[in-house]
């Protein structure tokens, strides 16, 4: 019973990886991008909810909603404006622009909010817990995982059964070919990292209502969600899920065995499974 606990646990908190790793994973899926400032960003989105909440007296969910579309016109922004710029270089190019937008970011965080941590309180239900089958199960991470399951599930739908998604799908592809035919792929990458942000609020929203978070919190949540992406397959949106899973089992089980353990044996599994499969579990690139 103790272990049955233990891997449901670790699947649930694999549930908030794939939130940290579906935005990663759309933005590599459809430009190539490698967005090293992906943790910092959503450590931004959890302090623009914080900040909305407290200025209008409202809940965090709600103050989550009303950021999305400010969010997605940030992403969207960032991209017209600076990363379109990068995207035809080589990888070096990109990696170094995100990696300035992530010192950028933390530092300004730390101007505006300090280094003191913050939480996103929900009330009662961050305690509230089911018992089935005599394990206990949280009712955020419950949560957590289901809004995973959608998010990536939207996503695929968006991807396959939308005209937007055969864009997406056509410009990485092949950029030339579709400006044969007139799309331009600089707005289509635009789109596509307002979509990012969409599910980088969303993850923020989560992680701000489980765990406190301070603006030096970025890189650890990027190394989560990249190992998440490179487990499950690159450029494949349920295999991120997949990852999630296998990283928050594979944590769960460390931690189980001592709790100095948690990160390293996710690690390990991650190290072991790049040696064995190279290109993750479900490839789609």
């Amino acid at each position: 019973m103790t272990l049955i606990n233990t891997i449901i646990q670790g699947v649930l908190l694999g549930g908030l990886y794939a939130l940290y790793a579906a935005g990663l994973s759309l933005i590599f899926g459809v430009m190539r991008l490698v967005n090293l400032a992906h943790g910092d960003f959503i450590v931004l989105a959890a302090y623009v909810i914080l900040a909305l909440s407290t200025a209008f007296f409202i809940p965090p969910f709600w103050a989550m909603l009303i950021a999305l579309p400010f969010l997605f016109a940030l992403g969207w922004a960032l991209q017209r404006v600076i990363l379109n710029r990068t995207v035809e270089e080589n990888l070096l190019v990109p990696l170094l622009v995100t990696f300035g937008l992530q010192i950028i970011i933390q530092n300004g965080l730390l101007e505006a909010f300090t280094a003191n941590s913050r939480r996103l309180s929900l009330g009662g239900i961050e305690s509230a817990s089911l018992t089935v089958g005599g394990i206990s199960l949280g009712v955020m991470p419950l949560f957590t995982f289901a809004a995973a399951v959608a998010v990536i599930g939207g996503l695929s739908a968006l991807f396959y059964m939308t005209a937007l998604g055969r864009k997406l799908r056509a410009t990485s592809d092949n950029r030339t070919y579709v400006q044969i035919v007139g799309i331009n792929p600089h707005k289509v990458f635009a789109i596509a990292m307002g979509l990012a942000f969409i599910v980088i609020a969303i993850a923020a929203f989560f992680m701000g209502a489980r765990s406190n978070f301070d603006p030096s919190q970025g890189p650890a949540r990027l190394l989560f969600a990249f190992e998440a992406v490179v487990i499950g397959g690159l450029g494949s949106l349920w295999g991120t899920l997949a990852g999630g899973v296998i990283l928050g089992v594979s944590q769960a089980i460390g931690a189980a065995i001592h709790p100095q353990y948690q990160i390293l044996v996710g690690h390990i599994v991650f190290l072991l499974i790049i040696l064995v499969r190279p290109r993750g579990l479900f490839p789609k690139q």
